[in-house]
């Protein structure tokens, strides 16, 4: 374990050792992952949109008994309990509260009285410049390489936008895995990187080994973007399920999109009343249409089936194009140490370029 050897705003602003953020990827992100990547000297962000609110308070709790380091908590802004969740934050002192969307300036401001770190992730400029205008302490950016929801824009014309637009510290995300990537995004101004695909390839992810190896096989292009699984572009391992998707009619994909959001209510433990409220926050926060909102909860069900159950038959495999350059699967602190260093060095042959004045 290396000691500190790049220090930025992020750094500082969190207390990490190092500027490295492991993304709160659904069925991905749970204590081990999590706290893997804090003993390493980065940030672990545990993913809670696919736990109820007693499975949350478990896992913040096994997080703190694997781990004394900081760690963050990535939130739905737009869940009907996510006031509550912000409160076990604040309970349990966790650093971060990350969110996939922009949460209301009241939730902003109640979280940081209590020390808690706000970071929400963006894909705009402009929606960076609204949450830093409500009082946000950072923000994340994920470029169009990145996996999971993504939009179309490349990180590298993106992160400039945004850098110009705000103040405040900028994560950068979408295509990064390595020294060489920490070292480009510093040099454009970000305070750091977060990755998901590359600590999803770890030997401390819960992922199946069999599906591991399933990523590890594939290449630059062996992923695609599409909306047929949630309604929304959704980067993700290009499968024979996914191609199956992608050549069915919404009327052939109504009846598994109802047997999905079925057992989702199963295991999420919401009511149908609970749902038709996450299902209105949603048109309301994201603009979704009534085919979009029936097809959102498809996503935590198939992802579960792929990424925990191992079933890519009837799952999804979320994944960054980045899947295309990772062959190996080192622990979270071989990863963190060799990409920080990497980047120290990168840094270190940048500026002996530039000519003494």
């Amino acid at each position: 374990m290396i000691e500190q050897l790049i220090r930025t705003p992020l750094t500082d602003l969190v207390g990490v050792r190092h500027p490295v953020v492991q993304t709160g990827m659904g069925w991905v992100s749970g204590p081990r992952l999590v706290s893997a990547t804090a003993n390493a000297g980065g940030l672990g962000i545990l993913a809670s949109a696919t736990m109820t609110f007693e499975e949350l308070e478990k896992a913040i709790l096994e997080v703190k008994g694997r781990t004394d380091q900081p760690f963050g908590v990535n939130l739905r802004a737009d869940a009907g309990d996510a006031p509550a969740r912000c409160d076990l934050l604040i309970e349990h002192g966790v650093k971060v509260a990350s969110f996939a969307l922009a949460p209301k300036p009241e939730l902003i401001a109640k979280l940081k009285e209590h020390d808690v770190v706000v970071m929400p992730s963006i894909g705009a400029a402009k929606h960076a410049k609204k949450v830093a205008g409500w009082g946000a302490d950072a923000v994340m950016v994920q470029g169009g390489e990145g996996g999971g929801h993504t939009g179309p824009v490349p990180t590298t014309l993106l992160l400039p936008t945004v850098l110009d637009a705000v103040d405040i510290p900028v994560v950068a995300a979408g295509g990064f895995f390595d020294g060489r990537g920490l070292a480009a995004a510093l040099s454009y101004g970000a305070t750091g990187v977060g990755m998901g695909t590359r600590f999803l390839l770890t030997s401390d992810s819960a992922v199946p080994d069999a599906v591991k190896q399933l990523y590890l096989e594939r290449g630059l292009t062996d992923t695609v973007v599409t909306a047929k699984v949630d309604g929304m572009p959704h980067r993700m391992l290009r499968t024979a399920l996914v191609e199956e998707l992608e050549g069915t009619s919404a009327v052939k994909r109504l009846g598994p999109t109802m047997r999905r959001t079925l057992e989702f209510k199963r295991d999420s433990g919401m009511s149908w009343w609970e749902l038709a409220k996450d299902g209105r926050a949603m048109k309301k926060q994201q603009g979704r249409t009534l085919g979009q909102m029936a097809l959102a909860a498809n996503t935590p069900t198939m992802l579960k089936a792929g990424l925990v159950e191992g079933d890519t038959s009837a799952g999804v495999l979320a994944s960054g194009q980045v899947v295309g350059v990772i062959d190996d699967l080192p622990s979270c602190e071989e990863l963190v140490d060799r990409i920080v260093t990497r980047a120290a060095d990168e840094l270190r042959r940048a500026s002996s370029c530039v000519v003494a004045q």
